[in-house]
């Protein structure tokens, strides 16, 4: 596999993995007041939406801070 698609997998794992991590905390979290998803497609739904988004928050840093070496 090329080194740069091999980085870029790399990172987006990393960083969904890491959105996985924290959209479980919110959801099986103490936050009482927050409105939670109800059902298992909407928990789903919203675990998908934070790890996408820190996946490419992740890879998008990952590239910035490499690119000042």
């Amino acid at each position: 596999m090329p080194p740069l698609i091999r980085y870029i997998i790399l990172r987006l794992v990393t960083g969904f993995a890491i959105g996985c991590a924290c959209a479980l905390a919110l959801i099986l979290g103490p936050l009482k007041d927050y409105p939670m998803p109800a059902g298992g497609l909407a928990a789903w739904l919203m675990i998908y939406g934070v790890a996408s988004t820190f996946a490419l928050g992740f890879l998008a840093t990952a590239l910035a801070m490499d690119g000042e070496d």
